[in-house]
């Protein structure tokens, strides 16, 4: 969740969101104090030869498709660590749903420094990541963000990461774009069934405060570095860019677009500049990576909740016709405005869910087959919008509300899905939204009172914001 507050202010993230595990200091300095040269041993996840194979190849496959599917993105806390009967509940859980793609960062979201010192690797907790990806049957994704100190003018050493906000804002320099390409390919090497790559997050490090816009140039010489190099480890690994945020703002604002508005909105000129010099000089791109909010960079639905999801329509509608219909995925997407401690918990799990449902209805219609909730786990407590509870005591692990929703899209919609048209009531259309396939149909009620709606021939109740799925 790249969350960024350079130039509206507005765009907020908590610290403990980008820190590492925490095995951190201590436990890489032991570690890496094994690698050292001379001393050719290796501890798990700590390694001197970034070549390392953690994984099996899948050899003789076909080569990966460009949609995997709907799905979540591991944060600092996750499912692969607390209580073992917590952990093993969750594994089973993804597992009996068929699996859903998943997407760890290589830095930062749970995972340490992977290269604290130039040639020496730590990758214990990002293998613990991937590998309980495969032990739950998802599709892992791995977003190459972020760059160790020594590629962004820190200190370099074993214990010296520094995990301040303003540390992970920061991209690689211009003489370390190699260098973050190589990490790149140390890790497409050791995790030989990781087939898709998002290439950094929200053009983090890359705003130019001298022009007032993002440093595009920057971010497309280092997305293009990156590309080669995971290209020459394996031409038929999947990579993906650029991840911006498709900030919007209020029509009003001057920097606001003149074409890609609606009634959410417009979007901000400085993002849609961005993404079309990063569309004309990238090296090439299996599919295309974008994130954001349905509401404004000053926190506003507009004209509400749910019509403001209307923005993901239409921003994915433009997406795909400037890329030549490219795949579309959404790395990250956010319905529900924040608070200044970035809490999520205003709404009721029911509200949640509802625009949720019409959010990911939108994504779809603006062309998208792909896309990553944010899962905001904690390490104990409640847990407002999360999938499971947070599994530090054997008692957790448990599927939440958020979990239904998600994990039945995926399975009802999975990538290649063919849409239809299906039949709503005239007085309906204002308050219900629907998708529908041949097998399928999802019906969310955008009102927080019961109605009686009439969807492809059928009348029946629906209570207040509720999601309702119709076998065909």
């Amino acid at each position: 969740m790249g969350r960024h507050e350079w130039f509206t202010g507005v765009r907020r993230w908590r610290l403990a969101a980008l820190l590492g595990v925490g095995t951190a200091a201590l436990a890489l300095v032991v570690t890496l104090l094994h690698t050292l040269p001379g001393d050719g041993g290796s501890t798990a996840g700590t390694s001197r030869d970034g070549d390392k194979v953690h994984g099996t190849p899948a050899t003789g496959s076909r080569p990966p498709e460009p949609y995997v599917g709907w799905g979540f993105t591991h944060t600092q806390y996750s499912a692969d660590a607390g209580s073992g009967p917590a952990v093993g509940r969750v594994e089973r859980l993804l597992a009996r749903g068929g699996g859903l793609p998943q997407d760890q960062a290589i830095m930062g979201w749970g995972a340490d420094n992977p290269e604290p010192v130039q040639g020496y690797y730590d990758f214990g907790a990002l293998d613990r990541r991937i590998d309980f990806i495969r032990r739950s049957g998802g599709t892992p994704v791995i977003t190459l963000c972020c760059s160790p100190d020594w590629m962004k003018g820190g200190r370099p050493g074993v214990g010296n990461t520094d995990w301040s906000q303003a540390a992970l804002e920061t991209a690689p320099t211009p003489d370390h774009y190699q260098d973050f390409a190589d990490l790149a390919a140390t890790v497409a090497k050791r995790y030989p069934d990781v087939r898709h790559f998002i290439v950094w997050n929200e053009f983090k490090g890359f705003w130019n405060d001298a022009r007032g816009r993002w440093d595009h140039e920057g971010y497309t010489a280092m997305y293009n570095l990156v590309y080669q190099a995971l290209k020459k480890v394996d031409r038929d690994i999947m990579v993906g860019g650029p991840y911006l945020a498709m900030d919007s703002l209020d029509p009003r604002d001057e920097k606001a677009s003149g074409t890609v508005k609606g009634p959410w909105g417009a979007m901000d000129q400085r993002v849609l500049d961005a993404f079309a010099y990063w569309n004309r000089h990238k090296a090439g791109a299996d599919f295309v990576v974008v994130d954001g909010s349905s509401y404004t960079n000053d926190d506003e639905l507009l004209p509400d909740e749910f019509a403001a999801t209307d923005k993901f329509t239409a921003v994915g509608a433009w997406v795909r016709r400037q890329t030549r219909d490219l795949p579309l995925w959404w790395a990250e997407y956010y319905v529900e405005p924040a608070d200044g401690d970035d809490e999520r918990d205003g709404w009721s799990e029911a509200h949640r869910r509802a625009v949720h449902a019409a959010g990911l209805i939108a994504m779809v219609r603006g062309g998208a087959g792909s896309g990553f909730y944010w899962n905001p786990q904690e390490r104990t407590g409640r847990c407002p919008g999360c999938l499971w509870s947070p599994t530090d005591t054997g008692g957790g692990g448990r599927a939440l509300p958020m979990y239904g929703l998600l994990s039945r899209f995926a399975r009802a919609f999975p990538p290649g899905s063919r849409y239809e048209t299906v039949s709503v009531a005239p007085d309906d259309v204002p308050h219900v939204r629907v998708l529908a396939t041949s097998r399928t149909v999802l019906v969310v009620n955008t009102l927080d009172r019961p109605i009686s709606a009439r969807v492809d021939g059928e009348r029946f109740a629906m209570g207040a914001y509720e999601v309702r799925w119709l076998d065909r």
